[in-house]
């Protein structure tokens, strides 16, 4: 039977059984972008459960074998159409621009799993595979007519791939490109109004400033006096001011993550994750990774919001905008303490 060490070690032996993505689902499922065949840097982090620096590292280290199995950076005019076409779709909103974006194919997270070395998850992807190789090799002689054969979750995966790929993804961008003249008019008019928001905004911070109140001096001093019980508290309160129903605080012991929960006034569900911390403390990339991967993947929540009394670092801020986290730092927690309403519950 091959040994793990030596599927670490040999090219030759990874690319045998590159073929059986299927096992990746097995061991824990795999979110996949809207086209159902490709993920993205921070996607393939969150499924094995490290940091994304940690991948990047192991792409640099192996780009040539990772792009012969499916791996691809876009740049360019390729880039904007895959945003358009996908990652778009799964967040809701276009990212922010962004010089290149690297992809990863089944097949070339399969070879992930055969290289990381640091994850329990590659570990238990690459035990499984080894089981099965080895029920593979050892099956009876009258089997053998049939072992080189897919098997039907194989033929299966492939033919939902190419119904997606051929049918239904392009179905979208004939819909996306007959409305894109009606969506440019609604964000237009959207920020229009947002304009005039912020300026009502900022007359009514002037006038109180004229009458001697500072509203915003108050809730400074009142959220930096707050407990992180009392933060929860404070954002199942607004969440409830904007028009939330069924909020919970969840109990702290079995919160997965996840701190308060809500359905908005539209439906949506909401899940909330508030960190209370001062100074120049800032949220780290893991803390964002685990919020996504328990509001995204465990409970599939529609709006994922991660509250926090400081500022969020540049990666953690990279992993919600691919993962479609809505990001509140302290300057939009106060502004939203104050009375303005968050967007993402508009």
């Amino acid at each position: 039977m091959i040994n793990e060490s030596a599927l670490l070690e040999s090219k030759t032996l990874r690319s045998s059984v590159l073929d059986r993505t299927d096992v990746l689902d097995r061991v824990k499922a795999l979110s996949l972008l809207p086209d159902g065949m490709h993920v993205t840097t921070a996607m393939v982090a969150a499924y094995f459960e490290v940091t994304v620096e940690a991948d990047r590292q192991l792409t640099k280290r192996h780009r040539e074998e990772l792009a012969a199995n499916g791996m691809a950076v876009l740049r360019g005019a390729d880039l904007r159409q895959f945003e358009s076409d996908n990652v778009s779709l799964s967040l809701g909103s276009y990212p922010q621009a962004r010089r290149n974006l690297t992809i990863y194919s089944r097949r070339a997270v399969l070879n992930v799993a055969m290289l990381l070395r640091d994850s329990e998850v590659a570990r238990q992807v690459r035990t499984y595979l080894l089981d099965m190789e080895y029920l593979a090799r050892t099956q009876p002689v009258d089997n053998l007519g049939t072992a080189h054969l897919p098997s039907l979750d194989d033929r299966i995966d492939q033919r939902i791939s190419q119904i997606l790929g051929k049918t239904v993804v392009p179905l979208f961008n004939a819909l996306i490109a007959s409305s894109s003249e009606h969506r440019r008019e609604l964000v237009e008019l959207r920020q229009d109004i947002e304009n005039v928001e912020q300026r009502l905004c900022w007359h009514h911070r002037r006038l109180s400033t004229l009458e001697g109140d500072v509203p915003t001096d108050t809730v400074r001093a009142s959220l930096s006096s707050m407990t992180w019980q009392a933060l929860e508290r404070h954002v199942a309160d607004l969440l409830r001011r904007d028009g939330c129903t069924d909020v919970v605080v969840r109990p702290a012991r079995s919160d997965r993550g996840i701190d308060v929960t809500a359905r908005a006034a539209d439906g949506r569900t909401v899940a909330v994750q508030c960190k209370n911390r001062s100074g120049r403390w800032s949220v780290p990339s893991a803390d964002m990774q685990k919020f996504a991967g328990a509001a995204r993947t465990v409970d599939r929540m529609d709006v994922a919001l991660f509250v926090a009394t400081c500022n969020f670092s540049a990666e953690a801020q990279a992993v919600a905008e691919l993962s479609g986290v809505i990001t509140v730092n302290r300057d939009e927690l106060e502004a939203w303490s104050a009375g303005a309403r968050l967007k993402a519950l508009r």
